[in-house]
């Protein structure tokens, strides 16, 4: 009987000894920080999807490997939104359910508003990183919104720019979906473009929508090629914009492409094919390969070393710095108390990310985001091509 309490003694006096220990200043504290990723995994952005899961997995690696965010290490839990607005509403419900406070969603405006809707009224802070659209800060007060990217009326601002003082076109076609993002851009740009056109610099020679999701555009070609524009803009997805433009130049369209942020991806290269995309134009905010900050050199080592290619879009890179700004955040905050950490988002002056400094409005925008036009060549490859 005395073994055994001197037995059951000792491990008492080293279990306190243990918790003790961990309990000194110094140890790194017990759990960790689980953060949400809402993604396109499945439906037709699903290679968007696939590139920012893979970098938010790097970008919460490398924090990890640096000790993680406030000595415990990010876990990232993941929900499939399929690329649209009913089932992003569901992904944000079970992000939710699970007691999240911070998630990083999503792609596309029309998918990410009724998530962020679900967000704000649970205070969780969500930051976008593939949404545009300049009513998501602008039309309603999202205090817990925030986004890595730019807005729309930033792209077609510097459309209008490129096209008047880099491409002096005079006529200009402007192609959208009637969806949230590719209609917001093509409303912008006509606003951007109305003191041109006022003053009889400019004449936008069409104006119209197509139906998303078709296989055949060739009544639609066949109106830009008999129309003949010095430019052609299109604000809408990629899917889209490699089949037009392939049934385009198949049909002997020579006006100049522009494509819009969207646009310049593997999976359009893929679809529209070397013939088609040499020579078109694309819009777009800095590239994942043309990025050379210290953070984004060695993010792009890491995804590398592990995929054996860069991220295929921007998009998903802005999805590992939305990590980056709410670990950012988090340790401003000094926990995960979702108006701290909002609020630290809002007033960070230092934060530093894959795409340089995570900086917000007041309303959730980034700031200072620059825009560049970007070429194809003749073997396919994206250079810069505007400003250089």
């Amino acid at each position: 009987m005395k073994k055994t309490n001197a037995w059951l003694f000792a491990i008492v006096v080293s279990l306190a000894l243990v918790l003790s220990s961990c309990a000194q200043p110094g140890a790194a504290p017990a759990g960790t920080i689980k953060i949400g990723l809402q993604a396109p995994l499945t439906g037709d952005f699903a290679a968007e999807g696939q590139w920012a899961k893979q970098s938010v997995e790097i970008a919460a690696d490398l924090i990890n490997k640096k000790g993680g965010i406030l000595g415990k290490q990010v876990e990232i839990v993941i929900a499939d939104d399929a690329s649209n607005p009913k089932d992003s509403a569901l992904a944000a419900q079970k992000l939710i359910s699970q007691g999240l406070k911070q998630v990083i969603a999503s792609y596309g405006s029309s998918v990410t508003a009724p998530a962020a809707d679900l967000y704000d009224e649970n205070k969780v802070v969500s930051v976008a990183y593939g949404s545009t659209a300049v009513r998501l800060t602008m039309e309603k007060q999202r205090p817990y919104f925030f986004r890595t990217c730019g807005r729309d009326d930033t792209q077609s601002e510097f459309f209008v720019k490129f096209v008047t003082e880099k491409l002096n076109a005079k006529r200009i076609a402007i192609m959208h979906d009637n969806q949230d993002y590719g209609k917001g851009v093509a409303e912008d740009a006509m606003k951007f473009l109305q003191p041109y056109i006022d003053s009889g610099q400019v004449e936008v020679v069409y104006y119209d929508a197509i139906t998303p999701g078709e296989s055949d555009y060739s009544a639609v070609v066949s109106q830009i090629k008999a129309i003949n524009p010095d430019v052609w803009f299109f604000t809408a997805y990629y899917p889209e914009a490699a089949l037009l433009l392939k049934q385009a130049r198949e049909a002997g369209v020579t006006s100049v492409f522009v494509g819009n942020n969207s646009v310049p991806t593997p999976e359009f290269e893929k679809i529209a094919g070397l013939d088609a995309i040499k020579g078109s134009i694309h819009l777009n905010e800095p590239m994942p390969q043309f990025l050379n900050f210290p953070e984004s050199r060695e993010f792009l080592d890491a995804y590398k070393a592990k995929y054996n290619e860069i991220p295929g879009s921007i998009w998903s890179v802005y999805a590992a710095d939305a990590l980056n700004a709410l670990a950012a955040a988090i340790t401003k905050a000094g926990g995960t108390d979702p108006d701290k950490v909002a609020n630290a988002m809002r007033t960070m002056t230092d934060a530093k990310g894959i795409t340089g400094p995570l900086l917000f409005t007041e309303r959730g925008d980034r700031k200072d985001i620059p825009y560049y036009a970007y070429i194809y060549n003749d073997q396919g490859v994206l250079e810069l091509y505007w400003p250089k």
